[in-house]
């Protein structure tokens, strides 16, 4: 995945973590988020077996939706 996917991909996921989190957070913070949580969730995934971010497709999708809202609460927690 080129790193056009790559910002695509970490937006869009990055948007749904923040609306899941109800965090606040502009486009930049979205991409952030998203891509750090794609590189976080497919460490995770390939730790219990599974195979990380892979492409643009559903499952990477998930797969960096779940390592940002993971990302967002371990900074909340260092934050408190």
């Amino acid at each position: 995945m080129g790193w056009l996917g790559w910002i695509i991909l970490g937006g869009l996921a990055g948007f749904v973590a923040n609306m899941i989190t109800h965090e606040e957070g502009g486009l930049l913070k979205n991409i952030v988020l998203g891509i750090i949580g794609g590189l976080v969730g497919g460490w995770l995934v390939q730790l219990i077996g599974g195979s990380g971010v892979n492409g643009f497709n559903l499952y990477s999708f998930v797969v960096a939706v779940l390592g940002a809202i993971l990302l967002i609460y371990i900074v909340r927690m260092i934050k408190k």
